[in-house]
Parts: C-alpha cells; sequence; structure tokens
C-alpha cells in the first residue's frame, strides 16, 4: 500500500511561496483545479476527487490528526462516472462536506509539493514525501523538515486535520 510523510502548513500567499517553491522544485508548478467531497466512513476518511476536466478518483486513507510531520497511508482508483458515484456513496454512507481548491503541484524527487487556495479557508502548503519500499517514516520526515526549512516555512503554523475539519469548524 502507498504511503508518504505529509506535513501541513498555513503560509501568506499562494504568490509569495511560489517562488521559492520554484527554486526547490525538479519541475513546474501545474495548476490543478480539485472538487473534493468527504463521505462518512467508520474508519479513516473517504474522498472522491473531481478534476476540472470531469475525471475523478476515490481516496481513502488514514492519517492522523496531529499537526507534525506524520505518515499516511492511502488507497487511489480511478472513477469514469464520479457524479454517479458521488450520489451512490451520498447515499449509502452519508455526506460530510466538500473541499474546493486551486493547486500548483511541483515535485522535489520523490515529494509533492502541494500550494493550496482553499475556497472558504485561504492559502496552504502540503508535502508528501512519497516512501519507497524500506524507506523509515524518520527518513520521510527529515526530507519533509529539511524541504520546510528550504522553503522558508520552519516556522509557519502547521495544521492538523483535513481541510474537511477546518471548513466545519470555521
Amino acid at each position: 500500500m502507498p504511503r508518504n510523510i505529509e506535513i501541513k502548513a498555513r503560509i501568506p500567499s499562494v504568490e509569495h511561496l511560489l517562488p521559492q517553491a520554484r527554486a526547490v522544485a525538479d519541475t513546474q508548478p501545474v495548476l490543478i483545479e480539485q472538487d473534493d467531497t468527504f463521505f462518512a466512513v467508520r474508519h479513516g476518511r473517504l474522498k472522491l476527487r473531481v478534476f476540472d476536466d470531469g475525471s475523478g478518483e476515490l481516496i481513502h486513507y488514514h492519517r492522523p490528526d496531529g499537526s507534525e510531520a506524520r505518515a499516511s497511508d492511502y488507497v487511489r482508483v480511478p472513477v469514469p462516472d464520479p457524479a454517479a458515484l458521488r450520489e451512490a456513496l451520498e447515499r449509502g454512507c452519508g455526506l460530510l462536506g466538500r473541499v474546493r481548491k486551486q493547486r500548483w503541484l511541483l515535485l522535489a524527487g520523490a515529494t509533492r509539493i502541494h500550494i493550496d487556495r482553499v475556497e472558504g479557508l485561504g492559502d496552504f502548503m502540503e508535502l508528501e514525501v512519497v516512501l519507497q519500499d524500506g524507506q523509515s517514516d524518520a527518513e520521510g520526515v527529515a526530507i519533509a523538515e529539511a524541504l520546510m526549512q528550504a522553503l522558508g516555512l520552519g516556522a509557519a503554523p502547521r495544521v492538523a486535520g483535513a481541510y474537511m475539519d477546518l471548513l466545519a469548524r470555521a
């Protein structure tokens, strides 16, 4: 099962962080529009992600809600008909809510740098250090923390939980 180490932080603005992210990344930023619908499940989190081209994927993941760098394991499944699946999951599981965002994606080695503008919440940065087979959580945490420093975000306020959790409290 794929695993990664994640850190999420609040940032002043997308425009402020993009130059630093470009400087440490191996790729140029790609803008992705995402509409995530979260469903009530007993274990972990379940979301249906729909992209601006109409394609989608169902993602189930487990991740602690702390603000520190933390491990996440996940399963992603391509979805040919996101609208029909959303209706079925809403009927069967119950709807928790939706998160709409613009995401600028950059890659730095095996790390995905997400710079997010989240509707109703503001701007955030999320690192996902994709762990290779045999790579320890501690190695992933060290990579994530080093990238936080390189991005000038060592002292940035870290965020616990998912965007859905923040929206529910707003």
